[in-house]
């Protein structure tokens, strides 16, 4: 069962040959299927599932293969969607991370890749398919048996909510008030993830760059300096706990849930927030109903392992201790004396011994290898000297999946 010790983020560098054909139907304006998409599609999955099962990785996914950005098609699909075009910046919250990079000039990617809600959200099952043949593809490369294992990563249900200023992630017409929106967006994303499951899905990610900018001072202070805020930048947390524990509240048992607090590994390798998980670990550790927390920790700018003594006994971490920024590979065993440094933290919050502590700890990058779908430092070589060193780490620290 999920988590496994050695993990990793979910998106791995895509293969040229699938590059070039979205080039090509961006700009010869040509259909998928004229470009041949779908069987290129299939080929780099077929092969980037081999590679993960190769390295002995159990939780594999397709590396993102199907998308263009880490959040993929998702909210799009949802009914009661607008595609933003060339926003207006008054939309949006200047101060918030993801926002000041998008809007920088001469950045190609812009806050055009945006939605809010329109009308009311509805899932409907017949335009929500995007995760179905993400899901389904990988599962044509691995035995039934290993189904449970497949990994899906999902973007935050706050990802167009937090980016936008008060009041503004929806129109007037669809919704009152944050409350209202929330209660639509749990349920739409309640109906994705039971669509899932019942396709087989029992490993679910959700990424989520968000809960990484409260441990941002300059988040932070740029939320009690907006006057058109409603609350405190921890009322906001408490709200967004809450959205998600409703978003997985129906779940049966044995579909694992986890949350990647994404600092960012964007095109060239950029990130996006930094502050120690400090401020906020008590709180999202003991009251976000997850099983697992993938954390980044492959720089100081997230801080020590200290709050890892707030994690309750029956949830899981997994550090995120080799880097997806740079090439140059981690020394192993310095590496290994920061997993044992993490599980003393651990231990020591719990009351437990180093040995039981790592019962409940794993190790990956810190992000994952290609959140865009180009623009990386890496090259594939990098990536896989990387995943094989996890895999290495893991096996003789845990012996063990």
């Amino acid at each position: 069962m999920p988590p496994f010790r050695a993990e990793h983020m979910g998106s791995l560098l895509r293969p040229q040959r699938l590059l070039d054909v979205r080039e090509a139907i961006r700009e010869k304006g040509i259909s998928p299927e004229e470009a041949g998409l779908p069987a290129v599609e299939e080929e780099a999955v077929g092969n980037v599932v081999k590679l993960q099962q190769e390295l002995g990785y159990k939780a594999v996914t397709s590396g993102e293969f199907n998308r263009t950005r880490f959040w993929g098609l998702m909210w799009d699909e949802f009914e009661g969607t607008i595609r933003l075009q060339d926003a207006e910046a008054s939309l949006f919250r200047l101060y918030h991370p993801d926002v000041v990079s998008l809007i920088e000039e001469k950045r190609q990617v812009m806050p055009g890749d945006s939605v809010i809600a329109g009308s009311k959200l509805r899932h409907d099952p017949a335009k929500s398919q995007s995760n179905l043949h993400e899901l389904r593809l990988v599962q044509k490369f691995v035995p039934r048996e290993e189904w449970g294992n497949i990994k899906l990563t999902m973007i935050t249900p706050a990802w167009f909510h937090m980016r936008y200023r008060q009041g503004r992630a929806y129109t007037k017409e669809a919704y009152a008030n944050d409350a209202d929106y929330f209660k639509d967006v749990a349920k739409v994303y309640q109906a994705e993830l039971d669509q899932l499951y019942k396709a087989g899905l029992r490993n679910v990610q959700f990424d989520d760059p968000g809960l990484a900018y409260f441990c941002s001072d300059k988040f932070r202070q740029g939320w009690a300096e907006d006057t058109g805020n409603i609350g405190t930048v921890d009322d906001l947390l408490d709200a967004y706990i809450d959205l998600y524990n409703d978003c997985i509240s129906k779940l049966p048992a044995d579909f694992h849930t986890g949350v990647h607090l994404c600092r960012g590994n964007f095109i060239g390798g950029r990130f996006f927030s930094e502050g120690g998980y400090d401020v906020i670990a008590q709180k999202l550790f003991a009251k976000l109903n997850v099983n697992t927390f993938y954390l980044e920790y492959d720089t100081e700018r997230a801080g020590g392992f200290e709050p890892l003594k707030f994690l309750p006994t029956n949830k899981y971490v997994v550090i995120g201790a080799i880097s997806t920024k740079l090439r140059q590979l981690e020394d192993k065993e310095e590496v290994k004396r920061r997993i044992y440094q993490a599980a003393d933290f651990v231990a020591e919050g719990s009351g437990q011994t180093r040995q039981e502590a790592l019962k409940r700890i794993a190790i990956s990058p810190q992000c994952g290898f290609s959140t865009h779908e180009s623009g990386y430092p890496l090259t594939e070589e990098d990536q896989r000297k990387k995943l094989a060193l996890i895999r290495q780490i893991a096996d003789e620290i845990w012996g063990e999946p």
